[in-house]
């Protein structure tokens, strides 16, 4: 009978000490069979050595810091690199993982032998708020995620065979602009290796709420998406999927201000896809008829984002 993998599980943090805590209990609570190893990484912050004494019999805490390049991409390559398990799963210090999470991916991820991915739906809290957000697919594509972010596909919900992160489609990329849409990024390069297997139950808990590493980072998270589009060309075969982007741009430069630069991506996002309606947001944004905190709340609350 082939012994349970090891699963070695990344936690970046940065200055939430009692989310981080509740995360990491929870990740040491799964009842896979197998050896959990937590690695905790703080970035930009002093690390925790009493993390160390919340390690268990096979459920051991390391506490590292960020050796690479700051942010999150530097963070979870830190993790990843110093990872002992057969298996690499992220989760982000403010999430909590549901009971059965890893015992129901690692099947899943037995049966697909081909596989090197899978992911699992998410419960979104916010304000007060509780909103399930899952696929009702088994099987993500490149294309699928080229038309669609798929928000669902949150990367505390990642759980990937290390050997295709160090030797496959590789490790998070460092070079995105504040380590923002890294993890769209990452997952637009794992699915040109292999389709990704996706669990259509929320088996994590994410939180959303104010203190969000992006919250309010409109000039970043604006280079970052115009990186992307860059870096992926394919976004030319969807233009759906390019519209979402350039839309996320436009409403982007308005809530930052930059009036002209909103209505310049506006009209390149409708020209894409004249139903898209992040153009419209961020046109309502820049003639100031709403503020882009309050459309981000009224999304939030309904486990959505721009």
């Amino acid at each position: 009978m082939t012994a349970p993998p090891t699963v070695t599980v990344v936690v970046p943090t940065r200055d939430r000490p009692e989310l981080l805590r509740a995360a990491v209990r929870a990740i040491l609570d799964q009842d896979h069979p197998g050896a959990i190893e937590v690695v905790v990484v703080h970035d930009h912050c002093e690390p925790d050595g009493s993390l160390i004494e919340l390690s268990r019999p096979d459920r051991a805490v390391r506490v590292i810091r960020n050796s690479r390049t700051p942010g999150l991409a530097g963070a979870r390559n830190s993790g990843t690199l110093a990872a002992e398990g057969e298996l690499v799963a992220f989760c982000d210090d403010d999430d909590e993982w549901l009971p059965g999470k890893l015992t129901a991916q690692i099947a899943a991820l037995a049966a697909a032998p081909q596989a090197e991915f899978v992911s699992c739906g998410i419960r979104v809290s916010y304000d007060g708020h509780t909103v399930d957000r899952v696929l009702d697919t088994d099987r993500v594509t490149l294309a699928g995620l080229l038309r669609d972010r798929m928000t669902e596909l949150h990367p505390s919900t990642f759980l990937i065979r290390a050997a295709a992160l160090r030797n496959g489609f590789g490790l998070v990329d460092e070079e995105i602009p504040g380590s923002y849409a890294e993890d769209y990024e990452f997952l637009l390069r794992a699915a040109r290796s292999a389709p990704l297997v996706n669990l259509p139950t929320p088996f994590v808990l994410v939180r959303w709420h104010q203190r969000s590493y992006f919250a309010q980072r409109w000039d970043t998270i604006s280079t970052a998406l115009q990186w992307l589009l860059e870096r992926y060309p394919e976004f030319g075969t969807q233009p759906a999927g390019e519209a979402r982007v350039t839309g996320q741009i436009a409403f982007a430069r308005a809530a930052s201000g930059d009036r002209q630069g909103a209505l310049r991506w506006a009209r390149r996002t409708i020209r894409r896809n004249p139903r898209e309606p992040r153009a419209y947001l961020a046109l309502a944004v820049a003639g100031r008829v709403v503020r882009a905190d309050a459309v981000l709340r009224t999304l939030h609350r309904r486990g959505r984002g721009i």
